[in-house]
């Protein structure tokens, strides 16, 4: 008896964990352009900064349940992040899944990105934006915290940190030349007192 229980529990482990992984590893977003239902998202999620990730895409015609193939010539993604201009990614397609389609990007800073799928699948034309968030596919998130032995800062943290030192650099210049200039008034305030005098 104890032999079976310990055995089933351990099954139930297995299946669990199993869901628990299926769940937290396909956070895509679905949408319908058409007959065609097309899955976004990350690869890699949680998606962390600083790490190699890639926008994926999964095509599939519903009219005949197949994946649909050679995409990456006619489609086009662009990635956007805190409010900067967008950047086009090259599609590939994946090559462990027909109808897959994968852009790489390592994304350097945390937060929303959006992406934007343009471009015809068949004759069907494509302008879908997408934004990461709950309903869709994670955010971008520090990697600091998956980070084992060392945590090591994040490039947006280092450009901050550097951004603080010149600041401080500079008001240190300000602070060297304004005393430079008062030595100096000072200086030739005491040469023409001494002239004066003489």
């Amino acid at each position: 008896m104890h032999r079976m229980l310990s055995a089933a529990a351990s099954v139930l482990v297995v299946i669990a964990s199993l869901i628990g992984a299926s769940g937290a590893a396909y956070a895509h977003t679905t949408r319908n352009i058409g007959p065609y239902e097309v899955k976004i998202g990350w690869v890699s999620e949680p998606a962390y900064a600083g790490l190699l990730n890639a926008v994926e895409l999964g095509v599939t015609d519903t009219r005949t349940n197949a994946p649909v193939t050679g995409l990456e010539k006619t489609l086009t993604v662009e990635i956007a992040a805190g409010g900067l201009a967008p950047v086009k990614l090259e599609i590939a397609p994946a090559e462990d899944e027909p109808g897959a389609y994968r852009a790489a990007v390592i994304p350097t800073a945390t937060g929303a990105y959006t992406f934007h799928i343009t471009g015809k699948i068949d004759t069907q034309s494509v302008d879908e934006k997408v934004e990461s968030g709950p309903n869709t596919f994670d955010d971008v998130t520090s990697a600091q915290a998956a980070q084992y032995p060392t945590k090591v800062p994040q490039a947006d943290d280092l450009a901050r940190q550097l951004d603080d030192l010149r600041s401080s650099a500079d008001e240190a210049r300000l602070l060297a030349l304004g005393a430079l200039v008062l030595a100096l008034i000072g200086l030739g305030a005491a040469l023409v007192m001494a002239r004066r005098r003489a």
